[in-house]
């Protein structure tokens, strides 16, 4: 009888691998959940602070689309690459920040303007009401239609590309590499944007966009702040 003498290396399911990315994005995630619900909170009971949304969208109304791409731009791209010069490289700058916004600007104004558009069109689809039979389909159609067939394969996708020197490769667009790569990453994002984008889709369709951005903000700043302390803390 013939034996391989080959180990068979055990494939880690993806779902796993989704769990282990959720579980090292939890504080960051949990920061940003609280904030969002303090936002929800500062709306429904701060006139102040309403008001402060509210020119946040008036704003929106005037500049259209470009706003949309403006702010994705600043929230996704530009504070947090700030972060990463003012924190982690002590005020100075690298080579490298020019080439990640030359990447991130981009990516993140044409994200900013495709999650404007979404969420008009949800608002068209569903209504735009405080009420659990308007939000609960737009929080499913966002996190397991918009999500799976567009934002998170996109995502993956181009920053697969930037990772290999902006060259395409054919596995990118194969069942196994959205299984072990996009699939991990829906996982992970689950657990961190259902309750976010469920605070996002209670609050009135103009002011969504500016409260996005807070999140987006937040969220690149924080992933990005740990992954910067566990890289220093690597080269100690």
């Amino acid at each position: 009888m013939a034996i391989d003498a080959q180990p068979q290396v055990l494939r880690e399911a993806p779902w796993k691998a989704g769990l282990r990315a959720a579980k090292a994005n939890l504080v960051p995630g949990l920061v940003v959940q609280i904030a969002m619900v303090g936002l929800l909170v500062g709306y429904g009971f701060s006139v102040s602070f309403r008001g402060l949304l509210e020119s946040l969208a008036e704003v929106k109304a005037r500049w259209g689309w470009p706003y949309s791409a403006l702010s994705g731009l600043v929230a996704g791209g530009i504070l947090p690459e700030l972060l990463r010069v003012v924190v982690f490289q002590k005020g100075k700058l690298k080579s490298a920040n020019a080439r990640e916004l030359v990447f991130a600007a981009p990516f993140w104004a044409g994200m900013g303007t495709v999650v404007d558009f979404f969420y008009r069109a949800q608002a068209m689809w569903f209504g735009d009401e405080a009420r659990i039979e308007v939000v609960v389909p737009q929080v499913l159609v966002d996190q397991f239609v918009y999500n799976p067939i567009f934002a998170a394969p996109v995502t993956v996708w181009l920053y697969a590309w930037k990772n290999h020197g902006y060259r395409w490769q054919r596995r990118f667009f194969t069942a196994a590499f959205y299984r072990d790569k996009v699939v991990p990453s829906l996982v992970a994002c689950w657990g961190v944007w259902i309750p976010i984008v469920t605070v996002l889709y209670t609050l009135p369709e103009p002011v969504q966009l500016p409260a996005f951005s807070l999140a987006l903000c937040l969220w690149v700043m924080l992933y990005g702040w740990m992954a910067g302390e566990d890289t220093a803390e690597g080269q100690r």
